[in-house]
């Protein structure tokens, strides 16, 4: 009997191993696939993460232009890259959240309608669409960034943009 305990208190240190490694496999994996809107503020605003690129403050010069919104068919997108142009000076102030900044380069969120990369990116959109609403409140581009480093772009309801030209 004697042999056989120190034999069983391997085993069972083996399990535990296999299973503790089990569920740190799961909560990997769980982490990558958890949708970005399901994660917590932190995790993707700000977290341990740098905020991706923007300007503080518009150049002298002249800024691109958002494409022509009648290149696309979808009223959404449409309105998008609308709002972009009327408020370009305040997405060039603006970080995007898609990380587009190390995907493509993109040095602000006004880069992302100068092409058509904002006209598939849900992200961009939102924050478009929160940096026009709020605009039209009377906060600042420093201000807008800081709800948009929040993920109060997250709240915007892309719904009442499903008609072209849109009527906010």
């Amino acid at each position: 009997m004697e042999t056989l305990l120190p034999r069983q208190g391997k085993i069972m240190g083996i399990k535990r191993k296999w299973v503790s490694s089990g569920v740190l496999v799961a909560g990997m994996v769980a982490a990558v696939l958890l949708p970005i809107s399901a994660r917590p503020v932190g995790l993707q605003s700000g977290g341990d993460e740098p905020v991706p690129a923007y300007h503080t403050q518009v150049p002298a010069g002249e800024l691109p232009q958002p494409m022509d919104p009648a290149e696309f068919a979808n009223p959404v997108v449409k309105n998008s890259y609308a709002l972009a142009a009327k408020v370009k000076k305040v997405l060039y102030q603006q970080p995007c959240y898609c990380h587009c900044d190390r995907s493509v380069g993109h040095s602000s969120l006004l880069d992302c309608f100068t092409s058509k990369h904002g006209s598939g990116c849900n992200i961009c959109m939102a924050e478009t669409l929160y940096s026009y609403e709020q605009t039209k409140k009377g906060k600042t581009p420093a201000q807008i960034r800081e709800g948009i480093q929040k993920g109060e772009w997250r709240q915007i309801d892309a719904a009442k943009y499903e008609t072209y030209p849109a009527k906010p």
